[in-house]
């Protein structure tokens, strides 16, 4: 009786399947033609604002039941394999593969871009500097351990330009070939990853030595040859390397996040939600940092962060790293940095994009 029920129902199911891959392939001929009117104008290919379009319209739209979260999930498929008939997108990341910014990779550019993974961030910076990548994915901050002062210290000697941030929610994971915590005899990752992780391995894994490795993935790695290590790193690491998970979720704060930004050679167009990155320095002289500020408080327009490094070149001056909402070509804040400019003996927009959400 109910074979006769399901019968219909996944005949149905098969039907709807049926149009949903027809309207696919007419979605996917409309982006070719875009892409040749694209290149016939000489614009870029990827357009984050656009695509944030995409993802707020439709979310917007959806009533259900299809869950709304997934929007987005499903369209960053779609979007990123309608993109690679436009051109086949080369990504490059901070690897090795497996690594949290490999995640936030494919999360922004989906699984049909090719995601390259280098040893560093100059190199990253490099590979898209000299147009062997269009794109590059590399942390620039932890809600938790805070800047990534190289990915700053990078932009100072680069033209590449900010397109897009990604918001990361950080899981760290105890993975092992066996899966059995009593069996752990050292725990192996990243610094941060462990300090992240403190409490967790003080009141679980008190005797056991901790070890420093260059990255999550190493320590997962290791943690395949090892059967008396365990690492930790990513829920995708455990995937990729073939481990169990001993313990998941183990982070002292639960609320850990990192930034990532995208990196290439144009600014995007305004997308409505934007921030604005850009880098400067001041004269030292009395006054000067609420000078610096001012152009932005009388303007009403917010300052999401601020982070001062040490100018290399000379000793106790510093270059200022400011992030504020607005897009560079909304007239406030083109109005607000040519004031502050006026302050400066250097300043560079670093990029307008649109704003992650989590």
């Amino acid at each position: 009786m109910a074979e006769d029920k399901l019968g219909p129902l996944r005949r149905k199911i098969d039907e709807i399947d049926d149009r949903i891959l027809e309207l696919l392939n007419e979605r996917a001929r409309v982006v070719i033609e875009v892409g040749h009117a694209k290149a016939g104008e000489q614009k870029e290919f990827y357009v984050p604002s656009r695509e944030q379009a995409i993802y707020r319209r439709l979310s917007e739209k959806n009533s259900g039941p299809f869950p709304a979260e997934a929007i987005r999930s499903v369209y960053r498929e779609i979007i990123s394999a309608c993109l690679s008939l436009e051109e086949p997108m080369k990504v490059a990341f901070l690897g090795p593969q497996a690594t949290f910014t490999h995640v936030a990779a494919m999360q922004q550019f989906g699984l049909s871009a090719r995601l390259v993974p280098l040893k560093s961030i100059s190199a990253v910076f490099e590979e898209v500097q000299r147009g062997r990548a269009h794109y590059g994915v590399v942390p620039v901050e932890n809600s938790n351990e805070g800047i990534v002062s190289h990915t700053l210290d990078m932009f100072m000697g680069s033209d590449l330009k900010v397109i897009a941030e990604i918001l990361l929610e950080i899981s760290h994971d105890l993975l092992s070939r066996s899966g059995r915590l009593e069996e752990v005899r050292k725990v192996v990752s990243h610094p941060q990853a462990l300090a992240q992780c403190r409490r967790w391995l003080e009141e679980n894994l008190p005797e056991v030595p901790l070890v420093d490795v260059a990255s999550t993935a190493l320590a997962a790695q290791m943690a395949t040859e090892d059967e008396s290590a365990a690492a930790i790193a990513s829920e995708m690491a455990a995937s990729f390397y073939g481990l169990k998970v001993v313990k998941a979720k183990i982070a002292d704060n639960p609320n850990n996040f990192t930034r990532f930004l995208v990196v290439g050679r144009t600014t995007p167009e305004r997308s409505g939600k934007d921030k604005t990155s850009i880098m400067f320095s001041v004269k030292d002289e009395p006054g000067i940092l609420y000078r610096m500020l001012e152009p932005f408080s009388k303007r009403q327009i917010n300052l999401s962060k601020i982070e001062s490094r040490p100018l290399k070149s000379k000793a106790w001056e510093y270059i200022f790293f400011l992030d504020l909402e607005g897009h560079v070509a909304d007239p406030a804040v083109a109005e607000a940095i040519a004031e502050l400019q006026s302050y400066c003996q250097f300043l560079k927009v670093l990029g307008s994009y649109p704003k992650a959400r989590p």
